[in-house]
């Protein structure tokens, strides 16, 4: 319904202020808007997180880094900087601005932001009416009405402006120096790809999404007497968490916690024959790459599964003190199963390993 302004539009700011997961699952969307207009720049606004990964999605041509304090950050920006952030934005005469969000958050703040810019034309989501802060606004129906994946939501939000892609996969660009490199480690390490192998992503950032280490360490003892060595990932801060259930794992395990560049981390999930992981960044990842994925999945926010590659999905609990306490993400919808369990670990990569392979056949 606003699509006939926006043909004209082809200096684009995307905003996306969370983390690596929820840029990468903005990118279909961000296609759509790129390949919608001929010529049409994307400069994408996101967090200290969020633009580790941008630089390996295509359709982005500049990134603005910056922590806004609306949003959970370890960094610390004041008023002064966001007040700098909105001269630069000026500075770049963007003809119009999307605003990406999930249904738990205030478009309003980022919107604000893009008024003091100058930014004319904004695109978002907002559950109130945002009168002139954005000027295109779609009454946000979730999580009352319905809930859709957020990729689904994404595009449908671009949709309105004439944003349109037959491809609406995620894709990470993977250097061959980055996979030449991640084999030598392999090698070094005593990987041998040609055998049985995966990838193990333990860590969060939010201990409520943190499957019990105890649990992995059952599911992974027992697919290591099947033959798997275990490659164990995570951030320079989960190292010590990381290398305990590596310890524990034993000499069939291997730690590269802080270790690997986004570039190598990339490079080894595309290179794995499969990714165990609580739902965050690198499931997303597994999905750009192709990589057949376990998430142990935390009953938080529903929308975040797996998109367009071979998954299971297993559903636990959050432990009580942990839960939120905003009443929209405080339901969750019934369809929870199956349930999360060392052997279901341990089914559902069997279950993914023998469906890639028949796939491949």
């Amino acid at each position: 319904m606003f699509s006939d302004a926006w043909g004209n539009y082809k200096n684009i700011l995307c905003v996306r202020l969370d983390n690596m997961g929820d840029v990468l699952m903005s990118q279909p969307a961000i296609r759509a808007l790129k390949q919608s207009a001929l010529g049409r720049q994307i400069t994408l606004l996101t967090s200290s997180a969020g633009a580790t990964v941008a630089p390996f999605i295509r359709e982005v041509d500049a990134i603005i880094s910056f922590d806004v304090p609306w949003v959970k950050t370890d960094e610390i920006n004041g008023e002064q900087q966001l007040l700098a952030l909105a001269d630069k934005l000026r500075s770049r005469r963007f003809d119009a601005a999307a605003i990406f969000t999930s249904y738990s958050q205030n478009p309003l703040p980022a919107a604000m932001l893009c008024y003091q810019a100058g930014i004319k034309a904004v695109l978002g989501y907002c559950r109130e009416n945002p009168y002139q802060l954005i000027s295109h606004w779609l009454p946000d129906k979730e999580p009352l009405d319905y809930i859709v994946h957020e990729v689904r939501r994404q595009l449908e939000l671009v949709e309105t402006v004439g944003g349109a892609t037959s491809d609406t996969a995620l894709s990470l660009q993977v250097s061959e120096e980055s996979r030449q490199t991640i084999q030598a480690k392999l090698v070094a390490l005593g990987i041998r790809t040609d055998k049985q192998w995966l990838v193990l992503h333990a860590g969060v950032s939010e201990e409520k999404r943190r499957y019990p280490a105890d649990e992995y360490i059952t599911a992974c003892r027992s697919l290591m007497e099947q033959g798997h060595k275990v490659v164990l990932t995570g951030s320079s801060s989960e190292r010590s968490y990381v290398g305990e259930i590596a310890h524990r794992l034993g000499d069939g395990a291997v730690n590269l916690a802080g270790e690997l560049s986004v570039a190598e981390l990339i490079a080894l999930i595309a290179a794995a024959p499969v990714l165990i992981s609580n739902n965050t960044g690198p499931v997303h990842i597994a999905a750009a790459v192709g990589t057949p994925v376990v998430v142990l999945y935390a009953k938080t926010n529903p929308q975040h599964t797996p998109w367009k590659v071979l998954n299971r999905v297993l559903y636990f609990e959050v432990r009580p003190e942990l839960r939120t306490k905003n009443r929209l993400l405080q339901s969750f919808p019934e369809v929870s199963a199956p349930r999360a369990s060392p052997q279901a670990i341990t089914t559902a990569v069997n279950e993914l390993v023998r469906d890639e392979l028949c796939e491949s056949e």
